[in-house]
């Protein structure tokens, strides 16, 4: 059966709330950094958006992997690349949009550990609580019962084809595909949304088109 999970959209507003949530409790702790590291892909644009709330200069970069599918709750993450620069010494924040599996954290946290920092400690914008791993700082919990799949900004595009393609598995047909990710997910999407990733993505059912080398 196709795998249509609900889904919450975040929209910038909210993550600007949440980021200056988390800058607010770095500085109370008096703990803010000489060096931010974003998660690739997710905690590319959190980290910068907390460099600038606390004046962080020195942003870098880790790239963690998610081997798993688009909008489930479950999923294996390995680290591929990074970090881009040493942090020995520094006080470092790794930073990523959301701790879901916690696996990406948690893994980013023990190699960057390896790296000799002074101190080393973690963020995420949202939390859910099922996650095996708690970051030291977040802006909201979501408990593990609420479950639903996170449609940040920086990767609306990437989920919408994902969650349509499966939506027309099962009515095919852009309207239709609204209407299911409506009804099914809880996302109302714009019909010209669907219309633009229709010219790449087939939602009537047909299969995609081969590339031709």
């Amino acid at each position: 059966m196709t795998d249509l999970p609900r889904c919450r959209k975040a929209t910038w507003e909210a993550v600007e709330t949440w980021a200056d949530r988390i800058a607010e409790k770095v500085r109370s702790a008096g703990a803010v950094p000489e060096t931010i590291v974003g998660l690739s892909r997710g905690g590319w644009v959190p980290g910068r958006l907390l460099c600038d709330r606390l004046g962080v200069h020195r942003l870098l970069s880790l790239r963690a992997q998610h081997w798993g599918v688009t909008a489930t709750p479950s999923g294996k993450a390995e680290l591929s690349d990074g970090p881009s620069g040493s942090i020995a010494g520094e006080k470092v924040l790794v930073v990523d949009d959301i701790t879901d599996t916690g696996e990406s954290l948690s893994l980013s946290v023990d190699h960057l550990r390896a790296g000799r920092p002074s101190r080393l400690e973690s963020a995420s914008l949202l939390h859910i609580n099922h996650s095996k791993y708690t970051p030291t700082y977040f802006a909201e919990e979501i408990d593990r019962s609420e479950w639903v799949w996170i449609v940040f900004p920086w990767n609306y595009w990437e989920d919408l084809v994902t969650l349509a393609a499966r939506a027309a598995e099962l009515t095919p047909g852009v309207d239709s595909v609204r209407q299911t990710l409506k009804d099914r997910s809880g996302l109302d999407v714009p019909a010209e949304d669907l219309l633009r990733i229709a010219a790449y993505t087939p939602l009537d059912g047909a299969e995609p088109r081969r590339r031709e080398r």
